[in-house]
C-alpha cells in the first residue's frame, strides 16, 4: 500500500508540480526514482482542479481559514505525510498574508496533529531572512532572521508555528525555505518578466552585480521531497534553491539569449536602467502602505530589485543528499518551452 501525501497549494503551481513529482516518485532521469506516494490535494471551493483529477490525484475541497473544511483533506491520514505549500505571496490587503499564511498554518497544523500525520513539510520563503547583511554572506540556517515587511513577518510566524510542533514531537515538522523560483507551469507574473525582456524594459537596477537565489521548480520539488522522505531531520530548516545564486544581469542576459538562440524570438538589446535610488524610493513608499494596510505589487517589486537575497544549500546537500540537476540556462529553456507549448505569448 502506498503512503499517503497530503499537499496543500494546488492547484497553484509549485502546489500542482510536487503533487506530480511525488505520484511519480522524481521526475528527473537523473536522479533515481523513489516509490511513489498516494497524493491528496487540498483545494479552495471554486477552484478549477481539472488539471490534477486528470492527473490522477485525490482531490479534497477545503479552507485552511476555515478548520471543520479540512475534515476531508485530513481523513484517515495517520502516517501520512503532509506538503504545506499554500501561501499569499501578493495580497488585496495585509491583513490577508497573515490570516493565510499565520493562522492558515496553525489551523492546518492543529487538525494535522489531532489526525495522526506523521510529518509536516512547511514550504516557507527567503523572507523571514530578509536582505544579505553583504554580497558575500550567504544566508545558511544559522543566519539571524531579518524579515522584509509583512510577508516576511507572516511566514516567519508560521514556521515558529511548525518549530512548535516540532518541539513537542506529537508530530515531525521540517521547514524548507525556497527563493525565487522558475520553470513548467509558471504563471501571468513570470510571464510578463519575459515579456519585459523581449521589449527592453527588464529594470536593471544599479549595475545589475546583487545576487539572487533562484531554484527551478524540480529541483525544489527535489528537495521537499527529500524533506519528506530523510528520517532524523525533525526540527530541521533547509534553503533549498539552485546550486548557486545568479547576479540579476546574468539573469536577464539568460533569458534573453535562450529567448533569441533557442526559440527565434528578437529581443532589445536595451534595459530599463535605474539608479539605486528607484529601489530605495519604492521601498520606502512599500514599506508606507504597508503600515495602512496597503499592497502594491509592482512597488514591491522594484523595492526588492538591487538588494542581495542569495543563500548556500549546503546543509541540505550534506544532510539530505540534495542535488540540483538543473541550473539557470536549461531552467530557463524548459519554463519558455512549456509556456509556449500551452499557447502563453511571450
Amino acid at each position: 500500500m502506498q503512503q499517503l501525501a497530503l499537499v496543500t497549494g494546488t492547484p497553484g503551481w509549485l502546489g500542482s508540480r510536487l503533487a506530480q513529482w511525488l505520484q511519480a516518485g522524481g521526475l528527473d532521469d537523473n536522479l533515481p526514482r523513489q516509490p511513489g506516494f498516494a497524493v491528496r490535494c487540498l483545494v479552495q471551493p471554486g477552484q478549477d482542479a481539472t488539471a490534477l483529477r486528470q492527473m490522477g490525484v485525490e482531490v479534497a475541497s477545503g479552507d485552511l481559514r476555515d478548520p471543520p473544511s479540512l475534515h476531508s483533506f485530513l481523513r484517515d491520514s495517520a502516517g501520512a505525510v503532509l506538503f504545506h505549500c499554500a501561501g499569499l505571496i501578493h495580497p488585496a490587503r495585509i491583513a490577508d498574508l497573515y490570516e493565510l499564511n499565520f493562522v492558515g498554518t496553525q489551523n492546518l497544523a492543529a487538525a494535522a496533529q489531532i489526525a495522526g500525520v506523521r510529518r509536516m513539510v512547511y514550504v516557507s520563503s527567503n523572507s523571514p531572512a530578509g536582505i544579505n547583511p553583504h554580497r558575500t554572506a550567504l544566508f545558511d540556517e544559522m543566519s539571524e532572521d531579518r524579515p522584509f515587511l509583512n510577508y516576511g513577518h507572516s511566514k516567519r510566524l508560521a514556521e515558529s508555528v511548525v518549530h512548535r510542533i516540532a518541539a513537542l514531537g506529537v508530530m515531525e515538522a521540517v521547514v524548507v525555505r525556497p527563493p525565487w523560483f522558475y520553470g513548467p507551469g509558471q504563471p501571468a507574473r513570470q510571464t510578463l518578466f519575459f515579456q519585459m525582456i523581449r521589449a527592453g524594459k527588464a529594470p536593471l537596477v544599479g549595475d545589475g552585480s546583487n545576487l539572487r537565489s533562484m531554484g527551478y521548480v524540480d529541483n525544489v520539488c527535489q528537495g521537499m521531497d527529500l524533506c519528506g522522505r530523510t528520517a532524523g531531520i525533525n526540527g530541521r530548516t533547509y534553503w533549498i534553491a539552485d546550486e548557486r545564486p545568479y547576479p540579476m544581469r546574468e539573469i536577464i542576459d539568460t533569458v534573453q539569449a535562450v529567448l533569441e538562440r533557442d526559440f527565434g524570438l528578437p529581443c532589445s538589446s536595451k534595459r530599463l536602467r535605474l539608479p539605486h535610488l528607484a529601489s530605495t524610493v519604492a521601498h520606502s513608499l512599500d514599506r508606507a502602505l504597508q503600515s495602512l494596510g496597503l499592497y502594491h505589487q509592482k512597488i514591491h517589486v522594484l523595492s526588492e530589485m538591487d538588494k542581495d537575497i542569495a543563500c548556500s544549500v549546503g546543509r541540505a546537500q550534506a544532510e539530505l543528499g540534495f542535488a540540483p540537476q538543473v541550473s539557470l540556462e536549461e531552467g530557463m529553456r524548459r519554463s519558455i518551452a512549456d509556456a509556449l507549448q500551452r499557447g502563453v505569448r511571450i
